[in-house]
């Protein structure tokens, strides 16, 4: 069944847009102890930081403020050796053993007005202004695809230009030539990588499951969630852009209409809403609206569209199955738009559900379904993204 007619109907379809997706639905898929660590005021940090600095650096919550406070600390040091020490500063770092600033430094006579200041020294060969002024030489060359990057590496007083070993070809040992004559700071490092872009996960986004779209619902850590109709467990996505995305971790249709993709490292979750005229709403939660509240949703079909909740709790006998649980709302939506946001409360900041399915358009207007997300996050155990 062709699929912008089949929505035009008065009996509910799934808003997924393109050819047969993988569930072959007439979608709302559309197919196409260190320095200085002071008290530990976990007061002084927001919960979001500290949570973050536990997970990924493998501290405890004292080891996290006496980290927070003492790196706090290194910031002042750094400052008033870099004044006192004048041109002969030489860049600095947090030695990772003592928690105490390191500041290099050029001229060895200036040395002892930076342990003043409070900062161990290291004697080098280049002052921080030789060193940028290298890097500055080398920005100005242009570089093979096989070269990575360059960056000033304090810690070794020099001027690091990265190439893919794999990759190293004539173009990049001309360049590497040309750069290593700039200075005797300069040094070439190989890597086995060459760095790609990186995307923002944001909901409201088209992504594609092979010729067909829909519409990403929210982003939570390691994804974001979506329609069960979009898409089974293992199928592959990218993204607006056409970039490798994700691969369905879950999903279930019908019954729910729900599913989760975990994206890869190309993206990056955040906690927008598209508003689709140039600025996001920012999700801080998600507290459900009542019958009656304002509610807008966002799709890649049709954009930012607003209504008001009409039924909680409804079940949808769509052609493929019954899907329960639904919220349902005057507000209207199309193929291609399934997945997509629904929002509500002050700012339209709580998140509220994913688009599943409706009836009629958004030229003559419609009803439109969709699955709360408080009930996706609780079944596959996902932490929303949150601003």
């Amino acid at each position: 069944m062709n699929r912008t007619s089949a929505v035009r109907l008065a009996t509910a379809v799934l808003l997924a847009a393109g050819t047969a997706t993988a569930l072959s639905v007439p979608a709302v898929a559309d197919t196409a102890a260190p320095q200085g660590a002071g008290r530990a005021d976990t007061e002084s940090y927001p919960a979001e930081l500290l949570q973050a600095v536990q997970r990924d650096l493998g501290l405890n919550a004292e080891q996290i403020t006496a980290r927070l406070a003492s790196d706090t600390r290194a910031g002042e040091v750094e400052a008033a050796a870099r004044s006192a020490v004048g041109s002969a500063y030489a860049g600095s770092w947090i030695n990772a053993a003592t928690g105490k600033l390191v500041v290099a430094v050029a001229d060895p006579a200036k040395a002892g007005a930076a342990r003043a200041a409070g900062a161990d020294t290291r004697s080098v060969a280049f002052s921080h202004d030789q060193l940028t002024g290298a890097k500055s030489a080398i920005d100005a060359l242009s570089a093979p695809k096989s070269v990575t990057g360059w960056r000033v590496d304090a810690q070794t007083n020099s001027v690091v230009v990265e190439v893919n070993r794999f990759q190293r070809d004539a173009a990049a040992e001309s360049f590497l030539a040309t750069a290593k004559s700039v200075s005797p700071a300069v040094r070439v490092v190989e890597v086995d990588e060459s760095p790609t872009p990186l995307y923002d996960t944001r909901g409201g986004d088209a992504y594609y499951i092979g010729s067909s779209r829909c519409s990403v619902g929210f982003a939570v850590s390691g994804g974001f969630v979506t329609a069960g109709h979009c898409g089974r467990s293992g199928n592959t996505t990218t993204g607006f852009n056409r970039v490798s995305q994700g691969t369905f971790a879950g999903s279930s249709f019908p019954g729910n209409d729900y599913a989760w993709v975990r994206t890869n490292t190309n993206w990056t979750s955040r906690p927008w809403v598209n508003r689709y005229n140039g600025t996001n709403v920012t999700v801080t939660g998600s507290s459900a609206a009542a019958v009656g509240a304002a509610i807008c949703r966002s799709g890649s079909t049709t954009g930012w569209r607003c209504g008001t909740v009409q039924a909680l709790n409804q079940t949808v006998n769509y052609a493929q199955g019954s899907v329960s649980g639904l919220t349902r709302t005057n507000a209207c939506a199309e193929p291609g738009d399934s997945g997509g946001s629904w929002v509500a409360g002050s700012n339209y900041s709580q998140a509220q559900g994913v688009t599943s399915g409706g009836s009629g358009n958004c030229t003559s207007g419609g009803t439109t379904y969709f699955q709360p997300v408080n009930e996706i996050l609780s079944a596959y155990g996902l932490s929303l993204t949150r601003g």
